[in-house]
């Protein structure tokens, strides 16, 4: 199934030190689905802030990244668009739903829900910057006493947006609480463009219900790839083929935990990679036997050899 540019119409949910290039890496190996970097400030961006720019430059990857970009600024997110266009980006989406403290703090994220003419020029200029497709991902509103998703998307189509992500909570619940999709597809019923719906998808099935009976054109991943990297693309067979793929094994699972940590070694340097990825390894085997032993011993760790001795005795053991 195609969406609007795209060759599939599930989404990863960008999310901050998590949806890096090691990762994106990871997903791509295990499938369909569109890949989205971390958010990038546009005024970091601009200054070629070697951090932000890596997380922009996606010039060398071998698959389509959409870029998201945060700030306040129409005309830094104007020249960041330009900027990005030059680093091989898909599409560039702008982060109107973050409920960071530091970013909303900052005027930036959902705090842009409660000033929709600063919004609307940041996405105007956005969306002329460059040839590029725009699209704009919000929250259900500021708070339950400031619901404004349905008021918000119309400005969004209005301001040139092609398509939006709407997580159906608000900044106040940050990711507590269940995601209220009736917004989503209230939403979903006063626009024209395509609405990619968010929050709560865990599964196969949750995903083609929730397509099924909000509406959407499609839905966005973000917590539940956690230690699942598989998921996005199983979510992607099955809106396709109407197939549950086979689950991994626990030897699909120790290869591709070893992958990832030699990708993010490669990517960030040992003492960086390896530290990273101990948040990573939690996630993976999380449901495992005496996994909190080995997340403690994981912990201590600075190593690569170190490591990936510790992953391959720890799954020798539980495998016998």
């Amino acid at each position: 199934m195609t969406f609007n540019g795209f060759d599939s119409n599930v989404f990863l949910a960008p999310m901050a030190g998590i949806t890096d290039r090691p990762m994106r890496t990871i997903l791509s190996e295990c499938g369909g689905g569109n890949l989205i970097a971390e958010m990038a400030a546009v005024n970091a961006i601009q200054r070629k802030n070697p951090k932000s720019y890596q997380i922009a430059n996606v010039k060398d990857e071998p698959y389509p990244v959409v870029v998201q970009l945060v700030g306040n600024d129409p005309q830094l997110f104007a020249d960041a668009a330009k900027l990005v266009y030059e680093l091989g980006v898909k599409s560039i989406d702008i982060n109107m739903g973050c409920p960071v403290k530091k970013i909303v703090s900052n005027n930036s994220g959902s705090a842009l829900m409660k000033d929709p003419l600063l919004a609307s020029k940041i996405i105007e200029n956005t969306v002329n910057a460059t040839p590029l497709k725009v699209s704009v991902k919000f929250r259900k509103g500021w708070d339950m006493d400031h619901v404004n998703a349905v008021e918000f998307a119309q400005m969004c189509e209005e301001s040139g947006a092609s398509y939006i992500a709407v997580h159906g909570r608000t900044k106040s619940q940050g990711y507590s609480g269940e995601a209220d999709w009736n917004i989503i597809g209230e939403v979903k019923a006063a626009v024209k463009i395509p609405v990619i719906g968010n929050g709560d998808i865990t599964s196969e099935q949750v995903a083609e219900q929730r397509i099924s009976q909000y509406g959407v054109d499609g839905v966005m991943i973000g917590r539940a790839i956690l230690g699942n990297p598989w998921l996005l693309n199983r979510i992607h067979h099955y809106l396709r083929c109407g197939e549950i793929l086979p689950y991994p094994s626990q030897q699909d699972i120790k290869n591709t935990l070893l992958k990832h940590l030699n990708l993010l070694v490669g990517y960030y340097g040992e003492k960086a990679g390896v530290a990273i990825s101990r948040k990573h390894i939690g996630w993976y085997v999380k449901s495992f036997y005496e996994a909190k032993k080995f997340r403690e011993q994981y912990t201590k760790l600075n190593t690569l050899k170190e490591t990936t001795d510790l992953i391959n005795e720890y799954f020798l053991r539980i495998e016998q």
